[in-house]
């Protein structure tokens, strides 16, 4: 504690400031990330190293190369991000966090989360064919609104045409795992044309995606996750289209619209594993009940910019945005569907679908104040209303109710330049003013077996019968206002090293759907229910950065708390619910690069320490932290080691990762069956280019190892239908050509 608080000190010394910016994230030579570039995220056009935030930016080869070994853009931040949780390898992020809080997807700025009801589908929103970089901002800020407590990771779709004419691009993948098994094999086909013609220009394109079964080190079938959703034995398609019209030399209107759909084919039942033989959980053959678990999202943006209005820089956007996420049945989760009132006890099945609208506008303008250029301010004003609601569509009933999300929010930041740039100052504040809204409803009836071993006196229910749920709700119009701050101070004595404080606060609301479904107790009245109030996070930070010549290198310690956080909870019929109390992270992020004496060749490690810490006194509450955050909540230790080479047409990488082991302990005692014991993979990657395009061959788990996922490993320790495998060994052969 003595360090955490010297620490604290010492950032309070600084301005209680923000971080400065990482220019880019490994990447193979030629990268756009290696450039300038403006981070849209950040909502600023001064260079990321004057920006009160620490950024990474994953340009388009690097990307790519990224989603070949691992399949999706949620896996490339996650290989490529320490402090980023281990992909769970399904349609579902539950518990993937970075800096052990869940971060807000974007895709150009519009949020894909669903913080209302959270489905955690929001990773699966567009196929990275068409996002040109992925912009991280690490830990808590409020520069997109709701949503931003662990960052954000903002994907930048493919910009407009820069050239006269025709363009476009192709890309076609095979999938197959280590054993060529016939069900394992899977494919994609991508294409996108673009065309220039003065003032005008527009982008269309199509991605398709057939997935088939995954399979472990073992030569088995990695297990089916009927309910919460699979990316094996699936097919995506994936639609994007983008018009531009140059209204002045400064001045742009841009419509980018997209549309992803992810549906399971459906040709396999779960086959429970032992937990207690290390057998895991695996699939055969076999018609699931209802719909197969799916997702569906579509976006529409239109954009105004002017780079030179006033001598400053104008954005506005308004987008729309709805998704509908189909959840899957089976029978370990239909305790939860139960009602005598409809169908005898256990005949019952149900499966629910997650609903929500979202729409939005975005203003803001920022310039150099005239007389004194070292000065940038900037103001702006966010506005969003969001429409959730979580249904049961086999007897059409409503599990979470419609739940009405308005924020209006306006904001101003200033950026100051000191000392021909050897000090910076930066800060601002965003006041969100929030209204929610529920109106009255009836808590779902839920029944389920239970043993009874002695005859319960005066019981209420049947002996062997538990009922809960199915209680009068008061809705209401609950607000919340706030004032989120953020401020910081950077050292830069001479180019390329720097000495960094940073303060930022980040605001969401806690997954009110889990919350509201769950009550079960009558009397409540939503007006004044705690458990629904935001979630207010802090993002404390200090650091050095030095890029000079071949070396590239950081360190970032943090901490951040709140102090009514969200906990995810696990019941036995493996549903989760959220409790909400007192939070503490603190982490320290460490990453090198440096260019080897040998043209192209390149070495890279990275280290994250993340620890939290939550009050586990639900019932009086003290403040105080006493239990570690679970694999549920936060993610493990990691080290990152990779070399890439690229030079004249050949581009190779080689990558580990290093999990490492974690042993919960605190006043709850938590079950140390959900102790973890680590592993390490390997992938890698290689690409040639020819006359006619690029050739590549990328492998998933290089070594073959076989390993229990983290979030297998750490949750759930009874249930032998949620112990799932890693990918075994997994090859990808691409061709991709641009004309």
């Amino acid at each position: 504690m003595n360090r955490k608080f010297a620490l604290a000190a010492l950032a309070c010394t600084a301005l209680s400031s923000p971080a400065v910016a990482q220019d880019s994230v490994p990447v193979a030579d030629g990268d756009e990330s290696e450039g300038t570039i403006i981070v849209t995220a950040a909502r600023t056009t001064l260079p990321p190293n004057a920006l009160p935030l620490t950024i990474d930016v994953i340009g388009k080869d690097s990307l790519d190369q990224q989603i070949a070994i691992s399949g999706s853009v949620t896996d490339a931040v996650s290989n490529l991000t320490p402090s980023f949780s281990p992909t769970r390898q399904k349609l579902s992020g539950a518990g993937e966090t970075l800096r052990g809080r869940s971060p807000l997807y974007a895709i150009n700025g519009i949020p894909q989360s669903t913080p209302m009801r959270d489905g955690s589908r929001d990773g699966f929103t567009i196929d990275g064919f068409f996002v040109d970089r992925v912009e991280l901002i690490y830990g808590s800020n409020a520069l997109q609104g709701i949503g931003g407590t662990g960052g954000i990771v903002n994907q930048v779709t493919v910009g407009a045409p820069k050239e006269e004419g025709l363009g476009g691009r192709i890309l076609l993948q095979g999938t197959a795992d280590d054993g060529f098994s016939k069900d394992g094999l899977g494919g994609k086909v991508a294409g996108l044309v673009q065309y220039k013609a003065g003032r005008f220009d527009a982008t269309f394109g199509a991605a398709w995606e057939k997935r088939g079964a995954f399979y472990d080190a073992k030569g088995r079938r990695i297990g089916i996750n009927l309910t919460q959703g699979e990316t094996q034995d699936s097919q995506t398609l994936s639609l994007f289209a983008r018009l531009g019209y140059e209204l002045s030399p400064s001045a742009r209107l841009d419509l980018i619209a997209s549309r992803f759909e992810l549906k399971g084919d459906g040709d396999y039942i779960a086959l429970p594993g032992n937990r207690l033989t290390g057998v895991p959980t695996s699939a055969v053959r076999g018609t699931p009940p209802g719909e197969s678990a799916q997702n569906r999202t579509e976006s529409i943006a239109l954009s105004l910019t002017d780079t030179d209005l006033g001598g400053g820089n104008f954005v506005s956007q308004i987008f729309f945005n709805r998704s509908r996420d189909t959840f899957g049945g089976e029978v370990a989760t239909q305790a939860t569907f139960q009602d005598p009132a409809l169908a005898p006890v256990g005949t019952l099945f149900d499966q629910s679908q997650n609903r929500s609208r979202k729409l939005g506008a975005k203003l803001s303008y920022e310039r150099a104040v005239p007389g004194f250029e070292d000065l940038t301010l900037t103001v702006g004003f966010d506005a969003l209303v969001d429409k959730t609601e979580q249904a049961l569509i086999a007897t059409g009933r409503v599990w979470v109710p419609p739940s009405d999300f308005r924020s209006l929010a306006p904001f101003g930041q200033a950026n100051l330049k000191l000392f021909d740039g050897i000090v910076r100052l930066a800060g601002g504040v965003r006041w969100e003013n929030v209204k929610i809204k529920i109106d009255d409803y009836h808590t779902l009836a839920s029944t389920t077996f239970v043993a009874c071993t002695t005859p319960p006196a005066a019981a209420v229910t049947p002996c062997g019968v538990s009922t809960y749920g199915g209680v009068d709700v008061a809705g209401g119009k609950p607000k919340f206002k706030d004032l989120l701050v953020n401020g910081g101070v950077i050292v830069e004595p001479w180019d390329g090293i720097r000495a960094y404080a940073s303060y930022a606060e980040g605001f969401t609301v806690p997954d009110i759907g889990r919350i509201t479904r769950a009550v079960n107790r009558t009397g409540v009245d939503l007006d004044s229910f705690l458990d629904i109030s935001p979630i207010v996070s802090n993002n404390r930070e200090i650091g050095v950065e030095v890029k000079r010549g071949p070396l590239d290198a950081s360190a970032t310690y943090f901490w951040s708390s709140s102090d009514k956080g969200q906990l995810l909870i696990a019941r036995p019929d493996r549903i989760f619910d959220v409790q909400r109390q007192r939070v503490e992270i603190e982490g320290l992020e460490v990453n090198l690069r440096v260019q080897m004496p040998v043209d192209g060749l390149k070495l890279g490690v990275g280290y994250a320490h993340i620890q939290g810490k939550y009050d586990s006194d639900s019932a009086n509450p003290d403040g105080i932290v006493d239990t570690d955050l679970d694999g549920t909540n936060i993610s493990p230790d990691r080290v990152n080691l990779n070399a890439s080479y690229n030079k004249g047409p050949v581009s190779a990488l080689i990558q580990t990762q290093f999990f490492l082991d974690r042993t919960f302990h605190g006043k709850a005692n938590p079950d140390q069956r959900n102790s973890f014991g680590g592993y390490n993979i390997t992938d890698a990657s290689i690409r040639y280019q020819t006359g006619l395009g690029g050739l590549s061959l990328s492998v998933q788990n290089l070594f073959d190892k076989f390993y229990i996922d983290y979030s297998s490993d750490t949750r759930l320790p009874t249930d032998n239908l949620a112990f799932f495998a890693g990918r075994g060994r997994t090859f990808t052969l691409g061709w991709d050509y641009r004309f």
